[in-house]
């Protein structure tokens, strides 16, 4: 068995640089004072012995820990299998690394789950949290609140009584991308355009909800049907649909994932989209939206920004600056026209 090789300590690269070992901390650690031929010898020490700084030491002196939780409020099942997660999971990781942040992932399957996150975060672990698919009745923000972490949450937050505090979150214009999808809808001469909305217990859902309402008002309730983001509810949805309303014209579905099911549906019961029945969906996740048959028409998010921005957004609250805290940030929504609508 091979032995293993001892690691280059502090008071090695000291003494390869001709410096203290305090001088070699300060230069590690990123601290004032050092003179920049100091720092240049200390680094090229460093570099010859591969030295490797002790991160458990260093968030002894800092304070920091260079990592950042991100919590997903839903079980793995649903995030491995919904690509918009993947694409704001590489948006976050693409900012913390380029800050050099490590990413620690956090699922919730339950009300047990729960619990079990507050505890980590409360374990000063992390420099903070990224939070994303809150749901209106979830204990998370409140349980994160008293963990005192700093925190940015994906998605407008729909606090319950107890959670409290003005939260910085980064989200898109859900009200108005739908009101543009329904709003095309009807310049294309469609009288009769249903909604398969997401998980009404999301303000994501609830938001696209109210924009299709600003163009068709109340109109026939027989025309929404509550959905939950995934292909099998946009299946069953869109079967509920034609049973309903047969002489439906068009279906602005609250995500892609939710329009592909919707597709699948109308192509097994004869339907031509778009000539019988134009769809519309949400998101414009490219593996989705340029894959279904026929390619959909969507309402386009920068998912990644998105992603990007929450992470930026975080280490900037992180940091012991005199800058102003941040505030929330709505991106807007682009229509995106291919040929299903």
């Amino acid at each position: 068995m091979t032995e293993a090789v001892p690691r280059p300590t502090l008071e090695a690269v000291a003494a390869r640089a001709g410096v203290s070992r305090a001088t070699v901390s300060r230069v590690v650690n990123g601290g004032d004072g050092v003179r920049e031929p100091v720092v240049a010898r200390v680094l090229e020490a460093v570099e010859e012995l591969g030295y490797v700084p002790n991160r458990a030491a260093r968030s002894l002196v800092t304070r920091r820990h260079d990592a950042v939780a991100v919590v997903i409020a839903e079980p793995e099942t649903r995030v491995f299998a919904d690509p918009f997660f993947a694409l704001q999971l590489r948006g976050i990781s693409k900012e913390l690394t380029a800050h050099d942040n490590q990413l620690v992932l956090l699922l919730t399957e339950g009300r047990d789950d729960h619990a079990r996150v507050a505890r980590y975060l409360a374990g000063g672990h992390v420099d903070g949290a990224l939070v994303f698919s809150l749901h209106v009745d979830d204990p998370l923000p409140g349980l994160i609140r008293k963990a005192g972490v700093r925190t940015v949450f994906g998605g407008r937050p729909d606090w319950s009584e107890d959670a409290g505090g003005s939260p910085v979150y980064v989200d898109c214009d859900n009200r108005g991308g739908a009101r543009a999808a329904v709003r095309h809808l009807v310049a294309l001469g469609r009288t009769r355009i249903a909604h398969i909305t997401g998980a009404l217990d999301q303000t994501s859902a609830v938001d696209r909800l109210d924009g299709y309402r600003d163009v068709v008002g109340d109109g026939d309730p027989r025309l929404v049907v509550e959905g939950d983001f995934t292909p099998d509810c946009g299946e069953r949805a869109m079967r509920l649909l034609l049973d309903r309303r047969p002489d439906v014209d068009a279906v602005f579905a609250a995500n892609d994932l939710t329009a592909m099911g919707a597709l699948r549906v109308l192509r097994e019961s004869g339907r031509r989209v778009p000539e019988d029945v134009a769809v519309i969906g949400f998101d414009d996740v490219l593996p989705v939206a340029e894959q279904t048959d026929p390619p959909l028409t969507t309402v386009r998010q920068d998912i990644e920004e998105m992603g990007r921005l929450m992470a930026r957004l975080l280490l900037r609250t992180s940091e012991a600056t005199a800058d102003p805290a941040p505030s929330s940030v709505v991106l807007p929504t682009t229509l995106v026209r291919r040929a299903s609508a």
